[in-house]
């Protein structure tokens, strides 16, 4: 499954959401290329997504859940990358 966070988080100017999976990295690189992110959105275990895209995860079949989630959602997974994480 996906999950995307509201876009709450403000950088360059713009509002952003976070996009992860529950399952592996490549169902959420692929999940991102439908949505015409660019690779280099990816950051160590999500994607951040402009808030343009965000409906368009939405409508594609990402869960919406606060940002607290996601973090939950990644630790239980096994997916979590802490920045002090090297893999």
């Amino acid at each position: 499954m996906l999950y995307v966070d509201p876009p709450v988080w403000p950088a360059r100017g713009r509002l952003w959401s976070h996009l992860v999976s529950d399952v592996s990295y490549a169902e959420l690189h692929a999940f991102a290329e439908m949505l015409g992110a660019p690779r280099r959105a990816f950051d160590r275990d999500h994607y951040d997504l402009p808030a343009e895209r965000f409906r368009m995860a939405v409508w594609l079949g990402a869960r919406v859940v606060p940002g607290r989630e996601i973090v939950r959602v990644l630790r239980a997974s096994g997916l979590r990358r802490p920045k002090h994480t090297v893999r």
